[in-house]
């Protein structure tokens, strides 16, 4: 067996002991108030953080200013309460119009 399918396999069997945990604990470890906020805000900072990596590169470099324009009109959107196919729409809708007009 070579070394990246073994990696492999231990990933797997890692996840799978990862997401097994949850259920088996549930109601059995309880959490302090203060870490269950740093944790709700750890997850935030990881999908902010995901999300402007996704909105700002592509490549390793800057993807332009239409697709963050874009993902600020889709944000704006969702902030106001649009519906989602609403929100998807605009955002494709901004970029393309953008980069249509030579923005990028």
């Amino acid at each position: 067996m070579n070394a990246t399918v073994a990696m492999i396999l231990a990933m797997a069997v890692g996840t799978y002991a990862f997401r097994l945990v949850g259920p088996a604990l549930h109601g059995r470890v309880e959490l302090p108030e203060r870490l269950q906020e740093l944790l709700s805000a750890g997850a935030i900072v990881l999908l902010v953080a995901l999300l402007a990596t996704g909105a700002l590169t592509e490549g390793g470099g800057f993807a332009g200013w239409a697709r963050p324009v874009g993902v600020l009109v889709a944000a704006v959107l969702a902030w106001r309460r649009a519906p989602f196919v609403v929100v998807v729409l605009g955002a494709a809708a901004t970029t393309a119009v953008l980069r249509a007009a030579g923005v990028g």
